[in-house]
């Protein structure tokens, strides 16, 4: 190994290691200050976030997991529908349409939650867990038909040709050939949408108002004392930890087929 290939290796690592510190620690930090107690360390702040009154109860963790659960079927529905649409199929307007879907991208969600908090009323969706999904799952179509359709377009378009011989139409050939060989870019799709939805606190905070239908970052918020109104940032910061340990395992179990997925899909063209 030559002298200047061994630097290159050691740089490689030394900023690796360098950029991995830098985005953990705030996240060790939440860690570590979430077991200080006056005392020393403990769970005691834990036990203040969970037993609180208002904590964090199991109705509002059943709220997140629906949320995220019906954005990630909406988003994959969606996007993947849109995607194969997009990459395998030739339609008068495509390219201008696609343009209009990425557009989406370009407008600051916050400032349309008002009128779709509107809209959610006249179609009778206002403060409810569906119409928070709906607009969630909006947000992140854009993001989602985009990695989709790079996804189907890096298929090899012998895989369809050879599934319509045999005689499978368009949603035969769909299901039984396409989705298993774009399965890192739904994985994708579906962690992108899982991870915004299940940490996603300005559009919950618009669109819902019972207590009943908060979420788990809602509630987290709503972690204050009732002396002189300070806030106890160790449960808190518990709070950060309950709610990134999911986030953390989802994406330690899916890590190769995500990155694979943006390899094959997301960075071609």
């Amino acid at each position: 190994m030559t002298r200047s290939s061994l630097a290159g290796r050691w740089g490689y690592h030394i900023t690796g290691t360098a950029l991995a510190i830098l985005f953990l620690s705030p996240l060790l930090w939440s860690g570590w200050a979430s077991l200080r107690t006056n005392s020393g360390f403990g769970l005691e702040n834990y036990d203040r976030l969970f037993t609180s009154d208002n904590g964090i109860r199991l109705h509002h963790v059943v709220n997140s997991l629906t949320v995220s659960a019906l954005t990630v079927i909406g988003t994959l529905l969606v996007a993947t529908l849109g995607g194969y649409a997009f990459g395998r199929f030739r339609f008068p307007g495509r390219d201008l349409l696609f343009l209009l879907t990425l557009a989406i991208l370009m407008v600051p969600y916050a400032t349309i939650l008002i009128a779709l908090y509107v809209l959610l009323g006249w179609i009778g969706l206002q403060d409810s867990l569906i119409g928070l999904s709906l607009v969630l799952i909006m947000f992140q179509l854009p993001f989602s038909i985009f990695m989709m359709r790079n996804s189907f377009e890096a298929v090899p378009r012998e895989l369809e040709e050879s599934a319509q011989v045999d005689g499978c139409n368009s949603v035969s050939t769909l299901i039984r050939i396409m989705l298993p060989a774009v399965k890192p870019g739904l994985i994708t799709v579906g962690l992108f949408a899982f991870l915004t939805s299940w940490s996603e606190f300005f559009a919950p905070l618009i669109l819902l108002n019972s207590t009943d239908q908060f979420t788990t970052t809602l509630a987290v918020v709503n972690m204050r004392t009732a002396s002189h109104g300070s806030i106890d940032y160790a449960a808190l910061e518990a709070g950060v930890v309950f709610m990134a340990v999911p986030c953390l395992l989802l994406f330690a179990f899916m890590q190769r087929s995500y990155v694979r997925g943006f390899t094959s899909g997301a960075l071609k063209g």
